[in-house]
């Protein structure tokens, strides 16, 4: 299986401007915009430009794992970058049983991290 690469020329305005927070926002605004004429898409990347106006932009592809453990309020994850991630998420009409429910799924992901890792 070959992969396809597709280029789209077209001649644009671009648009360099600085937010009130000192970061850099570019837009390109195609001379004859039409719908269809790219695929669109959004996405973390590395981006340059260079003092002679040129600019690119090479997009990365963010790759999300299923949770190891997922719980009602409480998630465990291990990253490729040695992180392990215990996300806690609760529904601003829950708080007053954070503690409660913080405890509980805790003591769950504690249980399934030492089944695993024998700790």
């Amino acid at each position: 299986m070959s992969k396809k690469s597709t280029m789209v020329t077209m001649s644009a305005e671009v648009a360099v401007t600085k937010t009130e927070a000192g970061l850099e926002y570019v837009q390109v605004l195609p001379d004859n915009p039409r719908v269809g004429l790219v695929e669109p898409f959004t996405g973390y990347g590395r981006a340059q430009m260079l003092s002679n106006g040129s600019f690119d932009f090479l997009r990365r592809k963010r790759i999300r794992k299923k949770p190891e453990l997922k719980l009602e309020h409480m998630s465990l994850s291990y990253g490729d970058d040695g992180y392990d991630r215990c996300i806690f998420t609760l529904p601003s009409g829950q708080r007053e049983e954070f503690s409660r429910l913080f405890q509980k799924e805790g003591a769950q992901v504690m249980a399934y991290m030492c089944e695993h890792f024998g700790h």
